[in-house]
């Protein structure tokens, strides 16, 4: 049985790239709403935290640091409950609940005047995340047809990757000129804009009639999606234990100027632009390949950053390699994570992004951990890599698997209707 949402929708050219253009609109307003605040912490800090910031600023960055930490467990509660919860909706109609709940959380964390108010709204605000990617990649995979499905997760996922060079960098400006209250504002505009986009672009699809929240929740009975969740916690934390601690990296290793950390911030997230549609496309040639080369792809850069950051070139070079060989994973981990979930596909969607943010703590508790013990600013990309490599012997772990299967005369199990990329 083929679901509503696996049958490809027929749309002119036009509006299907108008549609793709709104997906990735709301993409971007969430790339921006989520990293943002690494740059304006010290803002937040000194607002929301006064006394603490006036005996201790560094104790008062730690404290704020809790925003970040907020959000990230926003999204690892929210995609899988609401995917699951929310499956029959209409896709659209769940889209434009989502993109709501974004703004007015948003424009929350913008006026609430204290800060365990703004750090519950920070943890509301993240809810729709991963559901959000989710069912966009559910609805891009359907409005670029069979064979495509990889490219559209990734066109979802530019927005995110787009954000980072573009969008991160100029709210952090504003937040600084004007106050980090001012650029959570803006952010809330971006997502009142992805509401009127979606609202006007993307065609109305129906969600699985079939679905439940038993049959969504069954994805976790099944043990090549917890390999799946698992390749993306652990080897995306590569990443997370590099991006965490890019400024001092920049400042104390490299010797840069404070000002010229958004630029690094840019060549990572030129690098997270140009790997994540890379990678969509491979993906959508062998899944098991492209993560093969992607994660072998990220341990060299990793390697190059860690013996080359005292160099700016080095510097630069560095973090352009690891933002897109990291990325190239992510539609990657998504596709196999659709591939593998049968019928779960709303949910399987939504746990790639749970498992990127758990990635995001894991990484940067465990670069924290080396800092604080004194191992200095590049010890996190040598954690960065072990982490890589565990990442591949997951994978490796998970593709033997399903060779097993084949050998015993096992099919291996694919989402109905999909159809997965050549091994």
């Amino acid at each position: 049985m083929t679901h509503a949402s696996d049958e490809p929708t027929t749309l002119s050219p036009a509006r299907t790239r108008l549609a793709l253009l709104a997906l990735a609109l709301g993409g971007f307003g969430i790339g921006s709403t989520e990293f943002v605040a690494m740059g304006l912490l010290p803002n937040i800090a000194a607002d929301l935290l006064p006394g603490t910031y006036a005996a201790s600023p560094d104790a008062a960055n730690a404290t704020a640091g809790w925003v970040i930490s907020a959000y990230a467990l926003g999204v690892v509660v929210g995609a899988p409950t609401i995917a699951a919860v929310a499956a029959r909706w209409p896709r659209k109609r769940l889209l434009l609940v989502l993109v709501a709940a974004f703004t007015v959380g948003t424009i929350a964390s913008a006026l609430l005047p204290s800060f365990e108010l703004v750090l519950v709204a920070r943890f509301l605000s993240a809810l729709p995340h991963g559901a959000y990617f989710g069912i966009a990649s559910l609805v891009a995979a359907s409005l670029m047809g069979p064979g495509k499905r990889a490219r559209g997760v990734a066109l979802v996922l530019s927005g995110l990757t787009i954000a980072n060079v573009i969008g991160v960098p100029a709210i952090t400006w504003l937040g600084q000129a004007a106050g980090w209250r001012v650029a959570y504002l803006a952010v809330a505009a971006i997502f009142a804009l992805t509401f009127v986009a979606v609202l006007a672009a993307v065609p109305w699809q129906a969600g699985d009639a079939n679905a439940s929240v038993r049959r969504e929740l069954g994805a976790f009975a099944r043990p090549q999606v917890w390999f799946a969740i698992a390749i993306g916690a652990i080897g995306f934390g590569g990443f997370f234990a590099m991006y965490s601690y890019i400024a001092p990296l920049a400042t104390e290793v490299t010797g840069l100027e404070a000002a010229a950390v958004p630029l690094v911030l840019v060549a990572t997230g030129l690098g997270m632009t140009v790997g994540n549609l890379v990678g969509g496309r491979l993906a959508d040639w062998s899944v098991r390949r492209t993560m093969y080369a992607a994660f072998g792809a990220l341990a060299l850069s990793l390697a190059l950053l860690a013996l080359t950051a005292q160099f700016a070139a080095g510097l630069f070079v560095g973090a352009f390699l690891i933002g897109a060989t990291s990325s190239a994973l992510a539609p990657t981990i998504q596709t196999r994570l659709m591939d593998v979930a049968r019928d779960s596909q709303s949910i399987a969607a939504a746990l790639n992004h749970s498992a990127l943010n758990i990635g995001n703590s894991l990484g940067a508790l465990l670069g924290g951990a080396v800092i604080a013990a004194g191992l200095g600013y590049v010890a996190p990309i040598w954690v960065g890599l072990l982490l890589t490599f565990a990442g591949i012997g997951l994978a490796l772990a998970s593709f033997a698997l399903d060779r097993s299967r084949r050998r015993r005369g096992h099919a291996v199990p694919y989402a109905t209707g999909a159809t997965p990329a050549i091994d």
